[in-house]
């Protein structure tokens, strides 16, 4: 059967694969469009499982905030080496799939992988396909949906962090610029829960015995080692909860206070932070 130029074009406009993969593929499947979209989509997957165990330290973070501003999705969309991450083809995928995210307001990395595209393609297939042309690893290497009250995004200049933070109580005010710098000093210094009640209990274990592991070596009384551990645990929470972090752009305030200066009675109901790298 005779493949024409056509019958080329439509399939890679379906798929996404390059003239020549296209070509070879309608050639294999001797015509047959179904046929040769699955051969593309075996050689992307081919090509998936021999890269399965390599790093994706590059990428792209998107972020889509509704324009009621109570909902916003964040998509860490990662690649192998840099210049992928630049590549046409890939930042349209990420466009695709978060796009397919706030469409069906999809919860989970699980349920974004299994939607369907604008062009029909689910999205995980899409992936698998474009891993295929491109011969590189591609992942979603993260993707997290906040709801609130007013919620508001932030993405760092190298589109490789970006973090959301949902506000309740907010009153009529305007939390945009306050968002905007909260968001900021989570990207920069990875705070690991909101507040003291929000740390993992095994990190807060873990953290007590390195106190006093730390206090006993330096000659401390064992009857002071508990007293001790704790006093370091406090620590860790000023430095690594939220509400209780000196705010960056002025350490006499910790953010809890800088939320009730802004507006009495504002707080921060959730927040999140992704990365790639």
């Amino acid at each position: 059967m005779k493949i024409t130029a056509a019958d080329v074009n439509k399939l890679r406009q379906a798929t996404g694969a390059g003239m020549m993969d296209c070509k070879k593929a309608l050639t294999e499947a001797e015509g047959d469009f179904e046929k040769a979209v699955e051969i593309l989509r075996k050689a992307g997957q081919k090509v998936a499982a021999k890269r399965a165990d390599n790093e994706t330290s590059e990428g792209v973070i998107l972020v889509d905030v509704s324009d009621s501003g109570k909902s916003a999705k964040v998509l860490a969309f990662a690649c192998e080496t840099e210049p992928v991450s630049k590549v046409e083809d890939f930042s349209t995928l990420a466009n695709s799939i978060l796009q397919a995210g706030v469409k069906h307001h999809a919860k989970d990395s699980e349920t974004l992988l299994s939607l369907a595209l604008e062009d029909g393609r689910v999205a995980s297939e899409a992936i698998t396909e474009l891993v295929g042309k491109i011969g590189e690893k591609l992942v979603v290497a993260d993707y997290k949906n906040v709801e609130g009250e007013q919620v508001v995004a932030y993405i760092h200049s190298n589109n490789k962090a970006a973090a959301l933070v949902s506000f309740e109580n907010v009153q009529g005010a305007d939390v945009a610029e306050l968002g905007r710098d909260v968001a900021m000093q989570i990207v920069a210094m990875k705070p690991v829960g909101l507040d003291k009640e929000d740390v993992d209990p095994a990190v807060v274990q873990k953290e007590i015995e390195i106190g006093k592991d730390q206090a006993r070596q330096e000659g401390k009384p064992e009857a002071m080692l508990e007293k001790i551990a704790m006093g370091k645990l406090n620590k860790f929470y000023k430095e690594n909860t939220l509400l209780n972090q000196q705010f960056v752009k002025d350490p006499s305030l910790t953010i809890s206070q800088l939320l009730d200066k802004t507006q009495k009675g504002l707080k921060i109901s959730s927040f999140v932070r992704i990365a790639i790298g």
